[in-house]
């Protein structure tokens, strides 16, 4: 089975047993603390993929991180994982659990990359123009590449709106070399 497949059968369990707990919030913050600490930290990664570390040494260097960190729902994920041999895929769950919960609370993200800081007139508007067209919560991450020169590219799950000057100059090119 695929490891999105798993991933996403124990988020979605995860998700379920915080909602009945009340404490989905909190597990979410958990979620994204583990994702962000997986993402920035490569050896932690190196490590709960390593067949050669033992289960118990894994389980140890989880709870030496987060045990006093999270919530013990969420910890209780972690130790299921690991008894069940499948630490190299808790980012992958973690990641799933946070689309899971996104989808629940009706969140949509979307990636604007300008070449200069978006004001917030602008950036109102694009709230505005994704969220009518998707019916849902926007979280928007803001990027800054002065390689546009001008204008944005607006990215929604695998929609993308390039709005941008460079890319409407390499139209130009490609017509004047016609």
């Amino acid at each position: 089975m695929s490891v999105s497949i798993v991933a996403s059968r124990y988020a979605k369990s995860l998700i379920e047993l915080a909602k009945e707990k009340n404490v989905l919030e909190a597990v979410f913050e958990d979620m994204k603390l583990f994702k962000d600490t997986a993402d920035k930290n490569r050896g932690l990664m190196l490590a709960l993929q390593n067949p050669v570390v033992r289960h118990e040494k894994k389980l140890a260097i989880l709870k030496s991180l987060f045990a006093d960190r999270v919530n013990p729902v969420s910890f209780s994920i972690f130790t299921i994982i690991t008894k069940k041999n499948r630490e190299s895929i808790l980012d992958a769950v973690a990641e799933e659990f946070i689309l899971a919960y996104n989808q629940f609370k009706g969140i949509q993200k979307a990636t604007v990359v300008s070449s200069v800081e978006l004001t917030a007139e602008l950036r109102t508007q694009l709230n505005n123009i994704v969220a009518s067209a998707t019916g849902k919560t926007i979280e928007l991450e803001e990027k800054v590449d002065a390689n546009l020169i001008g204008g944005y590219i607006l990215r929604v799950n695998d929609r993308q709106i390039d709005a941008s000057l460079r890319s409407r100059l390499n139209e130009l090119k490609l017509q004047l070399a016609d």
